[in-house]
């Protein structure tokens, strides 16, 4: 069984902002998987699926975001886990925009959400998958940044960025943490280009949340 958490703040005050992507993300991966019909559970919201005849849960703590970790907790008790059954999903200010970034474990690196479920789960050693939006442009706090909904210029970026991450959940459930590194940690826009072969040496081998406040 796999436990997918998708970190944002509830409320129709913070849809489709950029600190809501895990909010977003989860909601792809319960559509793409059929998921059952959510309901209010572990203080947030909670979908039942199955992802290659395995069981998946999918939850959005609705605790906002610098609390994510007491949902969480509730649902790693109740279900009795192993920390590298848990996939979090957030957004990361530190990656590029629309960049995506999984890792087995690892520290906060400033995400509040994270820090949280650390300090709940009493460990780094969870796999997270963070999507990048960017950095803040100049005069932008970092507050009004992440809590900002998505420009239209930004919108292509972010549907591309956060049905891709859909399918590194998926991945993450069906292939494992490191395959999943593999497939969806490089450049989208450079593996879409066209591969161009070498005529030349032939004869070789081819090889955080943030640190704002609750709001």
């Amino acid at each position: 069984m796999k436990l997918i958490v998708g970190l944002g703040n509830p409320g129709r005050k913070y849809e489709q902002t950029r600190h809501n992507v895990g909010f977003i993300v989860a909601e792809k991966v319960a559509v793409l998987t059929r998921a059952g019909t959510p309901k209010i559970k572990f203080e947030g919201e909670l979908a039942e699926s199955s992802i290659g005849g395995e069981k998946v849960v999918i939850l959005c703590p609705h605790t906002y975001m610098n609390a994510s970790g007491q949902s969480v907790r509730k649902a790693f008790d109740f279900y009795k886990l192993e920390l590298s059954d848990i996939l979090v999903v957030c957004d990361d200010l530190n990656l590029d925009s629309g960049r995506l970034r999984i890792r087995p474990s690892g520290s906060a690196g400033g995400q509040n959400g994270i820090k949280d479920i650390i300090r709940h789960l009493g460990s780094e050693s969870f796999p997270r998958l963070r999507v990048g939006i960017g950095r803040p442009p100049a005069g932008w706090t970092v507050t009004d940044y992440v809590l900002g909904k998505f420009s239209k210029s930004e919108s292509e970026t972010f549907e591309a960025a956060t049905t891709r991450a859909a399918h590194a959940v998926i991945s993450f459930v069906t292939d494992g943490v490191d395959r999943t590194m593999s497939q969806f940690n490089g450049d989208p826009a450079a593996d879409s280009k066209p591969k161009q072969n070498k005529k030349s040496d032939r004869s070789q081998s081819d090889p955080r949340s943030v640190g704002q406040q609750q709001p």
